[in-house]
């Protein structure tokens, strides 16, 4: 990572490209606008094909072996169509159909990053793309892509990008970033800080598989790592709704975080972090730090705040006894070990589509922007699809579902603003009325 200088806000503000036309676990929040009436429903497990009231809503797929899952849609590419892409590599294939994607939509709103799974209808493939095109009447769409050099960038970086997109008829941001490079509890703060509380923001961290190596996200027509991109949704007429749910359950004592520098936790009780951390998982510490992932901690301001965040470990220093985490562990929180199960996790995944979708009539017919957290891809298996079937057993018949599994999940609290989860499956509902 590069040790350059830090661009101030106003750099930033001018950087941005522009295009004009926690959850809580055991918790589900939700925020929509009207109902507005029913439209014809088209149903395709490869390709929607979806005419609403005012939006039109294309999702696809390519992959290497077979190519796109259905012809190229026509009259498609607009300032107000937005172009949402989920890919799993960089090979020359998937670069080129990137390359492809972008020349056939030379003024639409392109917004895409890479992948621990692309998430397609009701199903997950790898090394593939995922993409949906939504063509607005009288929404507006606004982009903005920043780069961060470090991740003590990513708090100004935020703070910049929700002034880039900030304004008076803002209603909704959907926020991609790099996954190893930024650090997504600052990100998300600087945006917090950036943005009223009614402005509702989601999105997630770019992943690369189980590798760990590199992330990507779109910036225009590029892949590129180092980056944060997002698009601001504008005007009375977006609808939007968003659901957040975990599916773990905390056990055992909860301890103070002693000693802590920001997702480095050293201490807790005053005792060595790893040390007591291995004193509760017995033989399957013999695992770590792959096991760790089974038994993430969940995080609380205080006694009286009731809905803790959840914080997943990436490793250990056996040298300094510290864990590091997917997420900030702040000095003076309180901390508990959790656990779940599959059975929990699916049962998550359809609490989430549920709140996304609390004011949208069964005839509706949006876009599905969903998010899950690869830890729960790892402990799923091979009923993975079974957490996305369970998300679309709970959306209006109509919904053209893309998505991918990341490296952290942006979802709002319940009373505004936007938190950074980890083990999470978070849905974004959009359409116009």
């Amino acid at each position: 990572m590069n040790e350059g200088a830090f661009a101030a806000p106003s750099s930033f503000a001018a950087l941005a490209a522009s295009t004009a036309c926690g959850l809580r676990p055991g918790y589900c929040f939700a925020r929509q606008t009207q109902v507005r009436p029913p439209a014809e429903l088209a149903d395709n497990a490869k390709q929607s094909n979806i005419q609403i009231t005012n939006m039109l809503l294309h999702t696809f797929a390519w992959r290497k072996r077979t190519g796109w899952s259905a012809p190229w849609p026509s009259d498609m590419d607009s300032p107000s169509t937005l172009a949402v892409i989920f890919g799993g590599n960089s090979s020359p294939a998937c670069r080129s159909a990137l390359a492809e994607i972008a020349g056939r939509l030379p003024r639409s709103v392109l917004l895409g990053c890479s992948t621990a799974g692309e998430i397609m209808g009701a199903h997950v493939d790898d090394d593939s793309l995922a993409i949906a095109l939504a063509r607005f009447d009288n929404v507006g769409l606004r982009r903005a892509a920043l780069p961060i050099v470090t991740q003590r960038d990513s708090f100004a970086a935020g703070q910049a990008l929700g002034r880039a997109l900030l304004g008076p008829d803002l209603r909704a941001v959907f926020v991609l970033c790099d996954g190893l490079h930024v650090n997504g509890t600052q990100l998300v703060g600087g945006i917090n800080q950036a943005l009223p509380d009614h402005v509702i923001v989601t999105g997630g961290l770019a992943g690369d598989g189980e590798r760990f190596d590199s992330t990507w996200v779109l910036v225009g027509a590029e892949a590129l790592d180092h980056y944060v991109t997002a698009v601001g949704f504008y005007g009375e007429s977006l609808r939007v709704g968003y659901g957040c749910d975990a599916g773990w359950s905390s056990f055992g004592p909860e301890r103070n975080v002693t000693r802590a520098q920001g997702n480095v936790l050293h201490e807790l009780d005053g005792r060595p972090a790893l040390a007591l951390y291995r004193s509760y998982l017995g033989e399957r510490a013999e695992g770590l730090p792959a096991t760790a992932m089974l038994f993430p901690l969940s995080i609380r301001r205080g006694l009286d705040d009731t809905q803790p965040l959840i914080r997943t470990i990436l490793g250990i220093d056996e040298a300094a006894q510290s864990m590091t985490f997917a997420g900030d562990i702040p000095t003076g929180h309180l901390a508990r070990l959790m656990r779940t199960n599959t059975e929990r996790l699916i049962e998550s995944a359809g609490h989430a589509a549920r709140a996304a979708a609390q004011s949208f009539p069964a005839t509706a017919t949006p876009l599905a922007l969903s998010v899950s957290c690869i830890g729960r891809r790892l402990m799923l298996g091979e009923r993975t699809d079974e957490e996305i079937e369970g998300v679309l057993a709970e959306l209006p018949s109509g919904t053209g579902q893309v998505g991918f599994y990341s490296y952290g999940e942006m979802s709002p609290r319940l009373a505004g603003g936007c938190d950074l989860h980890n083990q999470t499956m978070t849905v974004t509902l959009l359409d116009e009325v």
